[in-house]
């Protein structure tokens, strides 16, 4: 199974940095979802259309889903030029602190593009 990333392509930051992702996934390694579209992938795994709109959610090559800056993690261990960093990240335990990060920032980037509202 290839590993799926689940972004929201209706936030212009999210599409802008994951078509970088897209750009130099050569080998389509990642299967990419974006979930401002209408899909049946997120209940596949029991994401509910909120939460992914809260944190990036992916689903590693075993099928876990995964969270936050788990997600990056596994996402650059897949990438070319990316790959090295997502390794260092693994391997020396930094997932969690890079965990506290996002978090704080996934709460400002939902804040911000669901001020208005959002069609969850």
């Amino acid at each position: 199974m290839k590993p799926i990333i689940f972004f929201d392509g209706g936030c212009p930051l999210c599409k802008r940095e994951i078509a970088h992702y897209q750009r130099i996934d050569k080998r389509k390694a990642i299967q990419w979802i974006d979930i401002s579209q209408p899909s049946a992938e997120l209940d596949d795994y029991s994401i509910s259309q909120r939460d992914a709109m809260e944190k990036i959610h992916g689903v590693n090559a075993q099928g876990q889903t995964l969270v936050g800056a788990n997600t990056f993690v596994m996402m650059w261990q897949q990438l070319p030029y990316y790959r090295h960093l997502g390794n260092a990240i693994h391997y020396t335990g930094l997932t969690s602190p890079l965990n506290k990060i996002y978090d704080r920032f996934a709460r400002w980037r939902f804040k911000r593009r669901c001020k208005d509202g959002c069609s969850l």
